[in-house]
């Protein structure tokens, strides 16, 4: 007898359930905050969750995670050792050490000490570590989780749409963080960016643990009302696997909110989290410089993290689109680093060439040397800098569109 793959899917994922169901905890919300599918047609959790976290499914491959942020940690801890012995190169030269320098100045100073340059390069093999479990774990196992995604794709609260015809910008094509695959390119985008990313927060003091998506919950806490107070439609831009989207959700839940982005694994894992934990988020693979929606159409148009992954003319154009949908008295809360110019004290501008140079950014350095708010305000938006920024040393930037 021939046994399909859908027939064995579907068993795989029974079989997936009922060890969830004996082995792990119930589905369960994050402080109480939404109402959740207990068991969702096909899903697997062979180790259950923590509140609105999936547990990693192997005891084995949550180890190696254990030691990938460990190691992360420690790379933290160990940076200001590093910024001193920057600090102390630039005083053997008969340089202030808080002096600002452009990249390449910074550069010369530290391009051969052998403490500065093993800095970076132990940040770039965990980071290519930290990928690979994943992607080897969930390429292992690629039908099962192939049939999960398939399941969720039709099922809600919520819902995806792909487009298999988008325009991808040649900018998204890269294998930003060194990604594998990038954002486009791995049909477990999503799944290894999530854990991925999860490990890089976890290793920074500022960020911290971000299991529960504490991060994006604190960030859209901080977002401002519009002036009249209303809140029926909010757009996330380059929504990625949707924490951020979801947390709109919970803090306006009776807007509609949309989640887009041109990765489709991205927004396919997206939903299904979401859909997991009872979010009733819209994710749709578009693109944020042509989103396809009507002119002012929502209240408030925001994005998380995103603009320094933009060429500066790909900026513009999602600018200008941002300002088309966004209504009379919504506004545009795009988060991103800050734009300070071309000069930096020198471990700063040695950190943003290495993240460039090894960790795939190829746009950052050039978003950072921008004035992105003035291209803000060039298409039409007023700034309201009363407002404090959703992520505290990031660009606090409450762009509202005038009537």
């Amino acid at each position: 007898m021939t046994i399909n793959r859908r027939s064995l899917l579907a068993a795989t994922a029974a079989v997936g359930s009922l060890v969830g169901s004996v082995f792990g905890k119930p589905k369960t919300a994050a402080a109480a905050n939404t109402n959740v599918n207990l068991s969702p047609p096909g899903d697997i959790a062979p180790r259950g969750s923590k509140g609105r976290f999936e547990r990693i499914p192997e005891l084995n491959l949550e180890s190696k995670w254990d030691f990938v942020t460990g190691f992360r940690k420690f790379q933290n801890r160990f940076s200001p050792v590093v910024k001193a012995r920057v600090e102390k190169i630039m005083e053997a030269k008969g340089l202030d050490p808080k002096a600002q320098l452009t990249m390449e100045e910074s550069l010369e100073l530290v391009k051969d000490d052998l403490l500065v340059q093993t800095s970076g390069r132990t940040w770039i093999s965990n980071q290519q570590v930290t990928w690979k479990i994943f992607q080897d774990y969930y390429h292992e196992h690629a039908e099962e989780y192939l049939a999960e995604m398939e399941a969720a794709d039709n099922d809600g609260p919520g819902m995806v749409e792909f487009d298999p015809d988008l325009n991808i910008p040649d900018y998204i094509r890269h294998e930003i963080h060194i990604q594998p695959g990038g954002y486009i390119g791995d049909p477990f985008a999503g799944h290894i960016y999530h854990h991925g990313t999860n490990s890089f927060s976890a290793g920074i003091p500022f960020l911290g643990d971000n299991e529960q998506d504490q991060i994006p919950i604190k960030q859209v806490a901080r977002l401002p009302l519009p002036e009249d107070g209303v809140v029926k439609r909010i757009l996330d831009m380059g929504c990625g696997i949707g924490r951020y989207t979801a947390a709109l959700k919970e803090r306006w839940p009776d807007a509609e909110v949309w989640g887009i982005d041109v990765g489709g694994p991205l927004v396919r894992y997206g939903h299904m989290r979401a859909r997991d934990i009872g979010i009733a988020v819209n994710f749709s693979q578009r693109n944020a410089e042509d989103t396809k929606f009507p002119d002012n159409y929502f209240d408030i148009v925001t994005s998380n993290i995103i603009n320094h992954e933009i060429t500066a003319e790909g900026n513009k154009r999602v600018i200008a689109e941002a300002y088309r949908i966004t209504r009379p008295g919504g506004y545009y809360y795009p988060i991103d680093f800050q734009s300070r110019g071309d000069r930096n004290v020198a471990y700063g501008q040695y950190r943003r060439w290495w993240d460039h140079r090894w960790n795939c950014e190829p746009w950052s350095p050039a978003f950072v040397a921008s004035d992105f708010d003035a291209q803000i305000e060039k298409a039409g938006f007023v700034f309201n800098h009363d407002t404090p920024p959703a992520m505290p040393g990031f660009g606090a930037r409450h762009a509202v569109k005038k009537a």
